[in-house]
């Protein structure tokens, strides 16, 4: 039988998968897209919100004044957009704040000589001026500890390896070439995480540091000088001792430019004593619950009002510099997305909710907070073990429990790659979400966003998202010298924010942004997580008991 070319093609879609899109068939609002490149373009703000987030207010340490700054600066500036719904969700109890007003160390013999350091975060400070010896001691076993017992009073121990140099032969930044992006497209199966042997390494590290800290504290040591992993005096710097009420580190710890450490070790090597000058000005913060927040606020939808679209970014830092590519840049460039929508007169079907993140340095705890609060959640384990664990590495206690966000929100869109321009968006192993984003990216191609992955990304907050179900997605962003130079870094600064690349992002975000909130349907998802399986260990442990009486072996010795 001779069908019509018509009718064939219809029949043929109708045995199509449910779910199956046609790249060609997602629409894009190419007007809608002219209004926002004009504004984004010709009128960009995003490096004025980068300016106050980085040179006005500095670092925003979780549970800091500095924090708490930027979260009363962002609420008012998004009322003042006229966003709605405009306010802090607590993710408290955090923890103590911290923040260190004055650090300094020098050389004073063989030679005098100010040597470049900065004190993690959470150690104490070093109660006025102190002068030691420096000392080289490995402490990374309770043998060693044992070998050094009453020899480190009043000394400055150097606990790590000196930081081998390489030449630089290329540049400390660099863009993605189109090879690259190619690459980046082709999956790489990885096996999985050995998640729970992750678990007890961190329970077995924990145990040890507080043994260290008591050491180090009974020894009367004055301070412990670690090595940057950076050079050219790039200090790579961030928490050295807990957040949590009665936890506190005990000793200073401060780490220095490789070149400084390198030429005090091998002064040491040489037995050639060395004085040290100290003085750290550190002090901890009882805990504030307005500085471990999250800021929420919405763009108001209309027929589909009760679906919701986010996007969003962590508004928290480390506190060697201003935070500005980790993450400043990603809030100005969210901030400045709902600015560009606002202003482009769109009516968004869905509501379109930002969301700036706190905690994420810490262990993504705003955005698993408002998950958990909202959208998903497993049952708290009842293992004593597993609570001492980060969230991240503990087992799943139970099957998730799903709440009414859960099925309302098409998609959760996040940046924290540095402050490159966009490049593509990581699919998260969707495949059906692919042919969308491949569309909602071909109005950008002149600007260099060409690129839909299946890989997925880690460690930054779409996963609180996507690890209960929810659509969580990344952009692709160039790497600039975001993990070179500026990552958790002293330079971490302003200068290192390209204004163009800002408002490219900031475009695209809120393209992507209006394209999910005004489509028909909710954005496709992969399967649910699966629920942990039923523990048998006790039925398993009660039949081998079984079988070793009734066979009278010796199993159970």
């Amino acid at each position: 039988m001779h069908l019509p070319s018509q009718l064939l093609c219809c029949l043929l879609l109708l045995t199509l998968p449910y779910g199956y899109v046609f790249a060609s068939e997602e629409k894009t609002d190419l007007e809608l897209i002219n209004r926002l490149r004009d504004e984004a373009l010709n009128h960009p703000k995003a490096h004025e919100h980068l300016g106050v987030l980085t040179d006005e207010i500095g670092a925003r340490l979780t549970g800091s004044a500095g924090l708490k700054k930027a979260v009363d600066w962002s609420q008012s500036q998004l009322r003042h957009w006229g966003l709605q719904n405009v306010h802090s969700e607590s993710f408290a109890p955090f923890g103590l704040g911290w923040s260190y007003q004055h650090a300094s160390l020098r050389m004073l013999s063989p030679m005098p000589l100010d040597l470049l350091a900065i004190p993690k975060a959470w150690t104490p400070g070093t109660r006025g001026v102190q002068r030691g010896r420096a000392v080289i001691a490995r402490l990374s076993s309770e043998e060693e500890l044992q070998k050094w017992k009453g020899k480190l009073s009043d000394a400055l121990v150097l606990l790590d390896e000196p930081l081998s140099f390489k030449p630089h032969l290329t540049g400390d930044a660099k863009r993605y070439t189109g090879q690259e992006l190619e690459d980046l497209q082709k999956m790489e199966l990885e096996p999985g995480a050995a998640r729970r042997a992750d678990g007890q390494t961190f329970q077995k590290q924990q145990q040890f540091q507080k043994k260290l800290q008591s050491f180090l504290s009974a020894e009367k040591v004055i301070a412990t000088l670690h090595v940057s992993r950076g050079e050219d005096g790039t200090v790579f710097v961030q928490g050295g001792g807990s957040y949590k009420m009665g936890e506190s580190a005990q000793i200073p710890a401060l780490v220095l430019a490789s070149e400084a450490y390198n030429r005090l070790y091998r002064l040491l090597e040489k037995k050639k004593p060395v004085e040290l000058e100290v003085q750290v000005d550190a002090r901890f913060e009882d805990e504030d619950a307005q500085a471990a927040v999250n800021v929420i606020a919405d763009i108001p939808g209309s027929d589909k009002k009760d679906e919701i679209v986010m996007l969003g970014a962590h508004l928290d830092s480390w506190h060697g510099a201003t935070g500005a590519t980790d993450n400043a840049a990603g809030v100005a460039v969210m901030m400045e997305a709902v600015r560009l929508l606002k202003e482009s007169g769109i009516k968004p079907r869905r509501t379109i909710r930002l969301a700036l993140w706190g905690g994420e340095e810490q262990g993504l705890l705003g955005s698993r907070a408002y998950v958990q609060q909202w959208v998903a959640a497993r049952p708290d384990s009842t293992d004593p073990a597993e609570k001492t664990l980060p969230v991240f590495l503990r087992k799943p206690a139970g099957p998730l429990q799903v709440k009414p966000q859960h099925a309302k929100i098409s998609a959760y869109f996040n940046l924290d790659n540095g402050a490159g321009k966009i490049r593509g968006i990581y699919a998260e192993n969707n495949v059906a979400v692919k042919p969308v984003f491949d569309a909602w990216l071909a109005p950008f191609a002149d600007l260099g966003a060409t690129t839909t992955t299946l890989r997925k990304t880690g460690s930054t907050d779409h996963v609180s998202f996507d690890s209960v179900g929810v659509p969580g997605f990344q952009f692709i962003q160039d790497q600039m010298d975001y993990m070179t130079r500026t990552h958790h870094s002293n330079i971490d600064v302003y200068d290192k924010v390209q204004k163009a690349d800002l408002s490219q992002a900031a475009l695209i975000v809120a393209s992507f942004v209006a394209h999910a909130a005004n489509r028909n349907e909710l954005l496709p998802r992969k399967p649910m997580p699966k629920d942990p399986p039923k523990d048998t260990t006790k039925d398993a442990t009660k039949d081998a008991a079984k079988d070793a009486i009734e066979n009278k072996t010796e199993s159970l010795k």
